[in-house]
C-alpha cells in the first residue's frame, strides 16, 4: 500500500440516530456520522408507520392531493349536469328507420382477434370461389 493516499480509519466512530437518539460505534473512515433513521426505529425493521418529514413534504402533497381530488369532483359534477341538459342525437340509420339509439357494450362490437381471424379466413374463401 502507498503511505499518504488513503483516508484515516476510525474503529470507533460514533453514529448517533436523529429519529430515536441512538448511539453507538462502527468502523469508518469519518470520526462521526449522524443519520435520520437507525434499524431500531426504521419502520422496515420494527413494522410501525412513522413519518419522518423533515421539510413538510407531506403535508405539501396531501395539500395537492385534496386539491386534486376537488378539482376531478368540480369537473365531474360540471359533465354531469351539462349530459343531463343536452340529449344525445340520434344517428342518421336510426332516424331513417324509426329506431331510438341504443347503446352498446364496446365488448359487443368489437371483435376478439379469434373472430377477426374467421372473418378474413371466410372472406378470403368467398373470394376464391
Amino acid at each position: 500500500m502507498q503511505e499518504a493516499i488513503h483516508p484515516t480509519y476510525y474503529p470507533e466512530a460514533k453514529v448517533s440516530c436523529s429519529g430515536c437518539g441512538r448511539e453507538f460505534t462502527v468502523g469508518s473512515t469519518a470520526k462521526e456520522i449522524r443519520v435520520e433513521l437507525c434499524s431500531q426505529c426504521h419502520p422496515f425493521y420494527t413494522g410501525k408507520q412513522k413519518l419522518v418529514d423533515t421539510a413538510g413534504r407531506v403535508e405539501r402533497f396531501q395539500a395537492r392531493a385534496a386539491k386534486a381530488a376537488k378539482t376531478k369532483a368540480a369537473k365531474t359534477a360540471k359533465a354531469k349536469s351539462k349530459g343531463k341538459d343536452s340529449k344525445p342525437a340520434e344517428t342518421s340509420k336510426a332516424k331513417a328507420e324509426g329506431e331510438a339509439e341504443t347503446e352498446t357494450k364496446p365488448s359487443e362490437s368489437t371483435p376478439t382477434p379469434a373472430e377477426r381471424l374467421a372473418a378474413m379466413k371466410q372472406d378470403l374463401e368467398q373470394r376464391d370461389q
